[in-house]
């Protein structure tokens, strides 16, 4: 029987990355929209570790309650521009003050970065570890991943999402938006948070 993970988002696009990466051999993938899940989680940290902390210890307890093994894997990211002092940061998709609105999260970001030619930036993202059993939670583990680049100076290409029309990675030209999805995830934060997971011999 395939051992089962529970992605704590409702996207199944977030869950192809980690079945891509972690493969479909040995586990299965579910999202919280699979399991019903429809508790309100509350993302306070100050942090994206504790973000991610917060959302596989709500979904770890829900699971347990259940009577459901499994291992819950959760993961908060945003970008970080350092002129900046981090920001967006963990305000990165409520930036411009509503959750998603990612032309007006753009636009404020060119405007906070007008006259600044330290344009350097980073997407990062914290990946939370937790296995469930109806006896026990384990601690959460963190795995970081971060992909490293600049913010260009007007918002181009038509692919991915948030701030990708803006963010262009180390030795490319091209912003994120201009990238095939595959090119995209083999250099991507998320991606490399899943890889370090992978990596880290916790892997069953």
């Amino acid at each position: 029987m395939k051992h089962l993970f529970i992605i704590a988002t409702g996207s199944a696009g977030k869950i192809r990355d980690f079945a891509h990466i972690l493969g479909t051999e040995k586990y299965e993938f579910k999202t919280l929209k699979d399991i019903a899940f429809d508790e309100e989680i509350i993302e306070d940290g100050s942090t994206f570790a504790e973000n991610a902390i917060i959302k596989s210890s709500t979904v770890a307890k829900w699971l347990q309650k259940k009577g459901i093994t499994a291992t819950v894997l959760a993961d908060d990211s945003g970008l970080e521009v350092f002129a900046l002092n981090g920001e967006p940061g963990i305000y990165s998709a409520r930036y411009s003050g509503r959750h998603g609105a990612d032309e007006d999260n753009n636009t404020l970001l060119m405007k906070n970065l007008q006259g600044v030619t330290d344009r350097r930036a980073r997407y990062f993202c914290a990946l939370s570890y937790q296995e469930v059993s109806p006896e026990e939670i384990t601690d959460p583990k963190i795995f970081e991943g971060e992909c490293r680049g600049a913010i260009n100076h007007e918002p181009v290409g038509d692919m991915g999402f948030g701030y990708d029309p803006l963010f262009v990675p180390d030795g490319e030209t091209r912003t994120f938006a201009q990238m095939e999805l595959e090119e995209k995830k083999k250099i991507s934060h998320r991606g490399n948070a899943i890889r370090a997971l992978l990596h880290s011999g916790l892997l069953k």
